[in-house]
């Protein structure tokens, strides 16, 4: 139960996306279905600035911004803020184990961007009432992945070895990693090998191929 009735007043919605054609039409046709949007955000940092000032009631958040912060970064920050914010994520990129993280984060929907636009529609709307989105084929995906189980990186290393798994996956040495994260090269040459254990491989291009298929870096 809401503490005050906002049933007769439409939804308002921030959106955070970096390709501006993608989110006019998006605004539009959440317009044309009585929400009002609130905001619309080109980058993380202004999607979490427009957040805190706007307080919209849901945020539709772009998971790649082609910068080092991403919508999973601008979440984050959002819901650390307040852990009561319902966020819709919207993606050219599903794979699976994408979807489980941004559920994991506390995501209400995970809506691909060519969807029917009434797709993201429901999402906002079910979001505001606080409740959770599949879409059909997103469930699907996901309840096969509960039945065979998830070995992804994301589940199988911890944050700063996730971090490190990911810098390697760039194709940075040891010596690198050290140097961007301000640690030893003993530090990072144990954990480096501790990630390679973990997840039964060694070679760096199968690293790489490993981080791309779970999203972890551009392919």
């Amino acid at each position: 139960m809401n503490q005050h009735d906002t049933s007769n007043k439409p939804i308002r919605v921030l959106l955070a996306d970096d390709h501006p054609i993608v989110m006019t039409g998006f605004a539009m046709s959440l317009a044309g279905e009585g929400m009002e949007v609130v905001g619309q955000a080109k980058t993380p940092q202004e999607a979490v600035e427009q957040f805190l000032a706007l307080q919209p009631q849901v945020v539709v958040l772009d998971i790649r911004f082609g910068a080092e912060l991403t919508g999973l970064d601008a979440a984050k920050h959002i819901l650390e803020k307040q852990p009561a914010a319902q966020i819709v994520f919207l993606s050219q990129f599903d794979q699976d184990a994408l979807i489980k993280e941004t559920y994991r984060l506390g995501a209400k929907a995970f809506v691909t961007k060519d969807c029917d636009p009434a797709d993201l529609a429901i999402a906002v709307r079910r979001a505001a009432q606080g409740e959770l989105y599949f879409m059909p084929s997103i469930a699907e995906r996901l309840a096969n992945l509960s039945v065979r189980g998830d070995a992804s990186p994301q589940t199988l290393l911890d944050e700063r070895s996730l971090e490190i798994f990911k810098l390697m996956a760039e194709g940075l040495t040891n010596v690198e990693i050290a140097e961007k994260l301000d640690l030893s090269q003993k530090t990072i040459s144990n954990i480096s090998q501790s990630v390679k254990e973990k997840l039964g491989i060694h070679r760096p291009a199968l690293i790489t191929k490993l981080a791309m298929k779970h999203g972890l870096i551009e392919p």
